[in-house]
C-alpha cells in the first residue's frame, strides 16, 4: 500500500510540473521586447511563415525555450547523479571539474584564437572532459574514494582558475565574450545548437535513466555495496563520466550556469524522497522547470535589459545553499 502511495505521489508531482512547464512555456513564447497572445502565437507557429511575429516567434523565442528546458534538464540530472557518486548532498558538476575545464578550453580560444569562435563548443565539451580524467587519474588509488575524488577536483579547479584569471588579465580589453560565456546565456541560441544539444541531452538523459539502479546501490554504502557483488569504483567511474557528459554537453552550448545541479536534487528529494526511481524523473523536470523561469525572468525583469540566466541562478541559488547548509539534515532526505 505505502508503494502505491508513493507511486501516486510521484505521478502527481510528475503532472503538476509538466503542468507548470507548460504554462511557462507559453509564458516565455508570449512575453518579451513585444507580447503576444496565445491565439497570436498558434497562429504564427501553424500558419504564418515569414511575418514578424513567426520570425520573433520562432526564429529568436522557440530555440530559446527549448534551450532553456534541455540545458535545465540535464544540469539537474547530472547533479543528482554526482551527489550519489560523492555521497555528499552539496555536490554539484563543478566539484569534478567539468566547469572549470571548459571555462579554460573556452577561454583560452576566445582570447587566444578569435578566429576560431564557431569551435568554441567543441572545444568547451573536450576541456570539461579532459578536466574530468585528469581529476580520476589523479584520485584512483586501489579505487576511486569520494573524498580523493573532491581534493583533487579542488586543485585542479584551484589550478585552472589561476590560468582563466591570468589569461583575462593578460587581454582585459577583449573581455566581452568571454564574460557573456562565463556568465551563462541562452542569448542567440539557433535551431542548429538545439539540434546539437538535443542529441547530447537525449543520449546523456538516457543513460542517466540507466544508472537508477547504481545510484541507489551507492546511498547503501561501499561496504554494502561491495557485498552484494558491486565493483564500486567502477560504478563511480561510469556514473561520473555521465554526469560529466552531461554538464559538458551544456556548458558547451550555454556557458557556465550554476546552482541547478546543486539545488534542483535537494528540491526533488524534499517532494519525493531520495529513491532515484522517483528522483531522476522528478529532477529533470524540475530543472527544465527552474531554468526556464529563471530565463524568462532574466529577459523580462528589466525592460530593454537583460540578465544572462548565470546571474539569475547564482542569485537565488545563493540563498537557498544557504538554507540547505541550515538545514543539511531536512535536505538531504536523512
Amino acid at each position: 500500500m505505502k508503494r502505491d502511495i508513493n507511486v501516486l505521489k510521484v505521478s502527481a508531482v510528475c503532472m503538476a510540473l509538466l503542468a507548470v512547464l507548460a504554462a511557462l512555456s507559453l509564458l516565455a513564447l508570449s512575453i518579451g521586447s513585444a507580447d503576444y497572445s496565445v491565439p497570436q502565437i498558434i497562429n504564427a507557429l501553424l500558419y504564418e511563415e515569414r511575418g514578424p511575429i513567426h520570425v520573433v516567434v520562432y526564429n529568436l523565442r522557440l530555440p530559446r525555450l527549448i534551450m532553456a528546458i534541455e540545458v535545465g534538464a540535464c544540469l539537474a540530472v547530472a547533479g543528482a547523479l554526482l551527489q550519489a557518486v560523492m555521497r555528499n548532498p552539496l555536490a554539484d558538476p563543478g566539484i569534478i571539474g567539468v566547469s572549470a575545464g571548459a571555462a579554460t578550453a573556452a577561454t583560452t580560444v576566445l582570447l587566444l584564437f578569435p578566429s576560431m569562435l564557431a569551435a568554441v563548443p567543441l572545444f568547451a565539451f573536450g576541456g570539461a572532459a579532459l578536466a574530468c580524467v585528469l581529476i580520476y587519474v589523479m584520485a584512483w588509488h586501489d579505487g576511486v574514494d569520494p573524498v580523493r575524488i573532491i581534493l583533487s577536483g579542488v586543485a585542479i579547479n584551484t589550478v585552472l582558475g589561476a590560468y582563466n584569471a591570468f589569461l583575462q588579465m593578460l587581454n582585459s580589453d577583449n573581455l566581452a565574450n568571454v564574460l557573456a560565456f562565463m556568465n551563462g546565456s541562452l542569448s542567440g541560441c539557433n535551431w542548429q545548437q538545439i539540434y546539437v544539444i538535443t542529441a547530447y541531452s537525449s543520449v546523456g538523459i538516457i543513460l542517466g535513466l540507466c544508472c537508477i539502479k547504481s545510484a541507489n546501490i551507492l546511498q547503501l554504502g561501499d561496504e554494502m555495496a561491495t557485498s552484494l557483488g558491486v565493483n564500486v569504483s567502477w560504478v563511480r567511474v561510469f556514473l561520473s563520466a555521465v554526469g560529466a557528459f552531461l554538464a559538458a554537453s551544456t556548458v558547451a552550448v550555454a556557458g557556465m550556469i550554476g546552482f541547478i545541479g546543486l539545488v534542483v536534487p535537494h528540491i526533488a528529494r524534499m517532494l519525493v524522497g531520495s529513491d532515484y526511481k522517483a528522483l531522476l524523473p522528478v529532477s529533470t523536470l524540475l530543472g527544465a522547470v527552474l531554468l526556464l523561469a529563471a530565463d524568462t525572468l532574466g529577459r523580462t525583469l528589466i525592460s530593454g535589459m537583460e540578465i544572462p540566466v548565470g546571474i539569475v541562478m547564482a542569485a537565488t541559488g545563493g540563498p537557498f545553499f544557504l538554507y540547505m547548509l541550515r538545514k543539511k539534515g531536512r535536505v538531504s532526505g536523512s
